[in-house]
């Protein structure tokens, strides 16, 4: 993937966010559940920053398959300032390339991969994070921001 697909998704409040109608630059990262662990601390760290992100211009969005209920239950219990939408049919995760096999504890299973897409102007794609460790994550994406 070189482009920001043209894909839709659900925003927290229900409605129908078009991913080409966001404005750019743009950080698209997908995260695996909602007030989980690492989860949790990630959509805190990109909440912590998400004045940083909208001085230099970039806006930023979280994604998981969560239902918007779900998100605006997050939200609330963080205080949480990034955007958040919802994937519940899976299809910006099959076209990023986030549904991927994970195993656990033996176990092998589908689920998301935590993944982070910087998008520039242009809608081109700038930078991938794949695989992300949380701890320092946000702050390496906005550093790439600052670089555009």
């Amino acid at each position: 993937m070189d482009k920001l697909p043209d894909l839709t998704l659900t925003g927290s409040d229900g409605a129908p966010l078009r991913l080409r109608g966001l404005p750019l630059p743009l950080v698209v990262y997908f995260y695996p559940k909602d007030d989980t662990t690492g989860c949790t601390r990630e959509a805190q760290d990109f909440s912590a920053l998400s004045a940083d992100f909208a001085a230099i211009g970039v806006h930023v969005i979280g994604v998981s398959k969560d239902p918007p209920k779900k998100h605006e239950k997050f939200i609330a219990k963080y205080d949480l300032t990034v955007a958040l939408a919802s994937d519940e049919d899976g299809s910006a995760c099959e076209a990023f390339g986030t549904w991927v096999e994970k195993s656990m504890y033996g176990r092998t299973y589908m689920g998301i991969e935590r993944a982070t897409f910087l998008f520039g102007k242009d809608g081109a794609l700038v930078q991938e994070w794949r695989k992300v460790k949380v701890p320092g994550h946000a702050a390496a994406v906005l550093e790439a921001a600052r670089a555009l």
